[in-house]
């Protein structure tokens, strides 16, 4: 859970805005929670960490393997589905429809991007 909450902490808004929203979602970094329709969803800490990474890289493409390093703190591996796992698993939490998300999207070939 530290580790959650240090992963969240250090993606928080520079502004030192206590929540971040998209959607019908409200990421609140005070609590370390995150809410849909003001429900609380179900985060496991991997996801709250892949989550606030993307939070923080929204707009930009990441990699699988910058994924792992950071988020997993693996080095040097890349022949993994760990980030593809977790990432559905995120996206069914989060997505209205995860076959067709529409906050994490795939960029075939080099990994994901957060439009949120």
């Amino acid at each position: 859970m530290a580790r959650v909450e240090a992963v969240l902490r250090r993606s928080q808004p520079s502004k030192k805005k206590s929540s971040y929203e998209f959607g019908d979602l409200l990421v609140d970094y005070q609590r370390f929670q995150v809410f849909r329709h003001g429900i609380p969803i179900a985060l496991s800490a991997r996801e709250s960490e892949l989550l606030a990474y993307f939070i923080e890289h929204r707009g930009e493409v990441v990699s699988r393997a910058e994924l792992l390093e950071q988020v997993w703190s693996y080095r040097g591996v890349s022949n993994t589905r760990t980030v593809d796992m977790h990432v559905a698993k995120l996206r069914k939490k989060i997505e209205d429809k995860p076959a067709k998300p529409r906050w994490i999207a795939t960029q075939h070939g080099v990994g994901y991007r957060f439009e949120g």
